[in-house]
């Protein structure tokens, strides 16, 4: 037998990817064969797990956390994510509705399997997390985008949300702060989205708050359950891997509304089992422990958003709004005269800069790109040196 004979399920020509990964390895090889690259690709902090947390997780592994966890995640894990929400958004979570799982994407996976069918339709950001669009057409759901728009600072709009409920909408998700273009979506939108969900009992929502800690110059996270009205039909996706640079570790969390979590629980048990036993009591440090590490990441991400927004509006052919979270630029490149995909290859093979095109994000990503400021001042410095002077070879001129 042949690959050519195998019959997978059609589901499968649906599933799409993410491209940092591919654009990561695509660098990597380059790498690999001498050439110098600039990563300005990919999403993760170049911090170090903060020492506290990297000694609970050896801590537990001594003490002979090998084993199984339940479903859900150790209650003491459950009860820390319980105590985290009060005191850094004022709401309250009961433990029974907190699914700890490996890293963000299983909230999401969960979410839109629980919903997604032929005939429903789910609503997501676009430009927005590429992961979104893909299960939402693996499920067979219709996928209905939400245009975020460089006017409004990537923000989006509660009267043209509202505006594209159906009948048919089961599922609304939403990301703020957001990757890939650190939009942050102001408290007035939330709120009338708030208020104009209550004609729609039927649309569950939920909240992308992975980036909930990155967020600069006054800007407020506003925690989607502090909605009480719409509590019993909100789901919140957070984690540790941005905020305490724990993306290696894999461990996020779910707060899901009482008739869910059982259903969240049963596709745990149907998928990983439970997280990671010393890695979920590492997570418990990171949200009991000190912060101090959290606020020192801060403050070195705001140093190089204004770095990297000021370097690259200086270059003809660009211009970039000033990101109000989470750690990328999202500059808009039509000035250049080339579409993003283009210019995405362009930059990689001819000057070693690996960033991705904004249409790995969405159709409304074409005219941008995503550059991720979680590399060092030195790095930016040489990556927007090597971007301004492809683009003059190219004839870009402004």
């Amino acid at each position: 037998m042949t690959t050519a004979d195998l019959k997978l399920a059609n589901r499968m020509s649906h599933l799409g990817t993410e491209s940092a990964f591919e654009v990561l390895a695509r660098a990597r090889a380059l790498e690999a064969s001498g050439k110098s690259i600039v990563n300005l690709g990919i999403g993760s902090p170049d911090f170090r797990t903060p020492d506290n947390i990297v000694e609970a997780g050896i801590k537990a592994l001594r003490d002979g956390m090998h084993f199984y966890t339940p479903a859900k995640g150790l209650p003491v894990v459950r009860e820390a994510v319980c105590e985290y929400m009060q005191r850094q958004w004022n709401v309250s979570v009961n433990p029974e509705h907190v699914v700890i799982v490996p890293g963000g994407k299983p909230t999401m996976n969960f979410a839109i399997e629980m919903f997604g069918e032929p005939g429903a339709e789910i609503m997501y950001p676009n430009p927005g997390f590429p992961i979104y669009e893909s299960l939402i057409r693996f499920t067979g759901a219709t996928p209905v985008p939400i245009e975020l728009r460089e006017e409004s600072g990537f923000s989006f709009s509660a009267k043209d949300v509202l505006s594209k409920i159906t009948p048919r909408t089961r599922l609304l998700i939403f990301n703020t702060p957001a990757n890939p273009t650190g939009g942050v979506v102001p408290k007035q939108e939330l709120d009338e989205l708030a208020r104009g969900l209550e004609a729609h009992p039927h649309v569950t929502i939920l909240a992308d708050e992975i980036y909930s800690r990155m967020t600069y110059d006054g800007a407020k996270h506003t925690c989607f359950l502090s909605y009480g009205h719409l509590r019993d039909r909100t789901i919140v996706l957070d984690g540790w891997s941005k905020t305490f640079s724990m993306t290696g570790w894999r461990l996020g969390f779910g707060i899901w509304p009482e008739k869910l979590v059982a259903h969240a629980e049963r596709l745990q048990i149907n998928s990983t089992s439970c997280a990671s036993a010393p890695v979920q009591m590492a997570g418990r440090e990171a949200l009991l422990g000190p912060q101090d590490a959290v606020e020192a990441m801060m403050r070195t991400f705001d140093e190089r958003r204004h770095l990297i927004v000021d370097g690259l509006n200086a270059i003809p052919g660009m211009r970039c709004v000033m990101p109000k979270g989470a750690f990328y630029a999202f500059p808009n490149i039509t000035g250049t005269g080339m579409k993003s995909k283009d210019l995405e290859v362009k930059l990689l093979n001819e000057v070693g800069v690996a960033i991705l095109s904004g249409t790995a994000f969405g159709k409304f990503g074409e005219g941008f790109l995503r550059f991720s400021y979680a590399s060092s001042n030195d790095n930016i410095r040489e990556g927007l040196r090597r971007v301004k002077e492809c683009l003059a070879k190219a004839g870009v001129r402004g």
